[in-house]
């Protein structure tokens, strides 16, 4: 029997641009339920393959609950995620589905569709910024990021003035293994929440707090609900914005077909949410009673990691899942997850991503890396693998 010293380590599966880590492939080739050591240094199960990923998605007794929260195993160090562990798994599956009942008419269809103006008008204004700074610049802090921060500060009602304040505090929120610095960044952003919840309490708008204030009598309770959705929103969008266009780039023609018909840049849009992301988008979650899945027993209070995008790359799913390939279809990807864990912000983050790529290379034909793909890196030590930076030119 393979002891825990023995265990693969996720620290190995050093995340890199657009490609699959050996490691991650060879757990499943190797089965859909892997015992792996965190990079917290704990032991989990890790779900590697579609099947089993969709099954447990679907699965009430995984939660964001744990017996002993303060000794549960991590996946990694930090306290944003260890705040949302519950000692009681009832109370966490109750959270969840209030939290879900309270933000999911915020992102119905019509109000996506009727926010499309703004969303296309926020483009046109942060793309005129980056253009004036002239090539090369860096895709990442000059459009993905201001453009994804516009758009959900707008969602959100934070005003203009704050945005800056707002991406900082979820920058410090989002670090590992300097708990004091995350913990600051927690409370003075949950504050500023709290506050900005009492302003519109008093002065609504139409936005997601403004709406939740009609529901909800606490503004402490929405302060943290908001920072759910920021926190969640902010990066994921923006890095799908970068890897796109890199997919893109390397793809000339399938970027000519997409930006030929409209269809096809829905279809294009969904390749990349299922490819450009090669592992490592992990919710952990803890069994709250023994369950048998994948030829395994997960015993209670062990910790599960839910892999949303290492599941996209499983060939008893995907025909050559390395392929990128805008035509694929089905497209069954699970990068917004699935059942109760499905991404309720998906319709927004599709509609940024389709107006992102075509205002992107309708004013900037030329649009392309600065330097091979090769050259790039993840960045590391924070909650979200974004890009450091992405040189373009044009």
């Amino acid at each position: 029997m393979t002891t825990s010293q023995e265990l693969p380590s996720l620290k190995g599966a050093q995340p890199t641009v657009l490609r699959l880590s050996p490691l991650l492939r060879e757990l499943q080739t190797s089965g859909a339920v892997c015992r792996v050591r965190t990079p917290a240094g704990d032991e989990g199960w890790l779900v590697t393959r579609h099947a089993e990923l969709k099954e447990l998605l679907r699965d009430e007794r995984l939660a964001r609950a744990h017996p002993d929260p303060a000794n549960a195993p991590r996946y990694v160090h930090n306290p944003f995620l260890d705040m949302l562990v519950s000692d009681d798994a009832e109370v966490a599956r109750k959270l969840h589905s209030e939290t879900r009942a309270m933000l999911t008419p915020n992102f119905s269809a019509r109000r996506v569709l009727n926010m499309r103006p703004k969303v296309e008008a926020i483009a046109e204004t942060v793309l005129e910024s980056f253009i004036a700074q002239g090539p090369p610049a860096d895709l990442q802090s000059g459009f993905s990021m201001p453009f994804s921060l516009a758009v959900l500060g707008e969602l959100i009602g934070v005003p203009a003035e704050d945005r800056e304040l707002l991406a900082r505090l979820l920058s410090q929120m989002g670090g590992l293994d300097d708990p004091d610095t995350v913990q600051d960044g927690q409370q003075d952003l949950f504050g500023y929440l709290v506050e900005l919840a009492g302003r519109r309490r008093a002065d609504p708008g139409d936005d997601v707090i403004s709406r939740l204030c009609v529901k909800e009598p606490s503004d402490a309770r929405i302060g943290p609900v908001a920072a759910g959705v920021l926190f969640a929103g902010l990066e994921a969008v923006a890095s799908h914005i970068d890897l796109g266009v890199m997919l893109f780039g390397i793809h000339p023609d399938q970027l000519a077909a997409a930006m030929a018909d409209p269809k096809v840049m829905a279809g294009a849009v969904e390749e990349i949410l299922r490819s450009a992301k090669a592992g490592g988008s992990v919710l952990p979650r803890y069994a709250t009673e023994d369950v048998e899945i994948g030829g395994v027993t997960i015993r209670f209070g062990e910790l599960v990691l839910l892999d949303f995008t290492l599941s996209n790359f499983d060939t008893r799913v995907f025909d050559d899942p390395e392929l990128f390939d805008i035509t694929r279809s089905p497209n069954a990807h699970l990068t917004f997850g699935h059942g109760m864990w499905h991404c309720i912000g998906a319709p927004l983050a599709r509609m940024q991503l389709r107006t992102a790529y075509t205002l992107l290379f309708t004013r900037l034909p030329g649009l392309r890396l600065a330097r091979p793909v090769e050259e790039l890196q993840v960045l590391g030590g924070r909650l979200s693998a974004g890009i450091t930076e992405v040189p373009v030119t044009w």
